[in-house]
C-alpha cells in the first residue's frame, strides 16, 4: 500500500501504513493522546487510506489543562511529577482509552524545544505511555527516551516513529487464526 500526495515524511507513514495493516489484521482500533507531537501520529495514521476501520481518533492535549480537562490527568500528577513523565503519559493513555471505544491507547509528551528543558528533562526528552482494554491499568507500560536536540521538528518526528511502534500488536494480540 502506497500514499500519494502525502506532506509527511515517507518513513513516518511507511510506520503509519504497517500500524494500520497490522491493527486491521488483529482486529483492533486505537487512539492517540498527543501533546509534544501536536497530533502527528494521528495525522500520520490518517494518510492512510483506509485507516476508519483501525483509527478511532486522538486528542491533542498541549497544555496542562487540556490534559486535566480532555483525559482527566490528575492535578496530583501534574503537581507532582510534572507533564513530561512516566505517570502524566500513563494517565493520558488510560485517559484516552476510558474516553473512547478503542482497544489500544498511545500517549506522548515530552520537550520538544527548543526552549523549556531542565537538567532532569532536557530538550529531547519524550515519554511515552500505552494503554490496552482489558489489561491491569496498575501494570505500567511505558519509556523515556532522550532523543537530544534534534531540533524541535527532528524530536517530534522521532517521538511519533516511536509512538507508532507502540502501536504494534505482539503476537499475543493477534487472533489465532491471523497467525502464520
Amino acid at each position: 500500500m502506497s500514499v500519494r500526495g502525502t506532506i509527511l515524511p515517507a518513513e513516518l507513514v511507511a510506520a503509519a501504513i504497517r500500524v494500520v495493516e497490522a491493527n486491521r489484521a488483529a482486529g483492533r482500533r486505537i487512539i492517540t493522546a498527543e501533546s509534544c507531537t501536536g497530533g502527528l501520529v494521528a495525522a500520520a495514521l490518517t494518510e492512510v487510506a483506509g485507516c476508519s476501520d483501525v483509527v478511532e481518533g486522538g486528542f491533542v492535549t498541549y497544555s496542562n489543562e487540556a490534559k486535566r480537562g480532555f483525559l482527566k490527568v490528575s492535578e496530583d500528577v501534574l503537581d507532582t511529577f510534572g507533564a513530561v513523565s512516566i505517570a502524566t503519559a500513563w494517565s493520558m493513555a488510560q485517559g484516552a482509552l476510558a474516553r473512547s471505544d478503542a482497544d489500544v491507547a498511545v500517549a506522548i509528551t515530552g520537550v520538544a524545544g527548543p526552549g523549556g528543558g531542565s537538567t532532569k528533562k532536557p530538550v529531547g526528552t519524550v515519554v511515552f505511555a500505552r494503554a490496552q482494554r482489558g489489561d491491569d491499568p496498575g501494570e505500567v507500560v511505558a519509556d523515556v527516551r532522550q532523543f537530544g536536540d534534534l531540533g524541535r521538528g527532528g524530536i517530534r518526528f522521532q517521538a511519533a516513529l516511536c509512538a507508532l511502534d507502540l502501536l504494534m500488536p505482539d503476537r499475543s494480540d493477534t487472533p489465532p487464526d491471523s497467525l502464520p
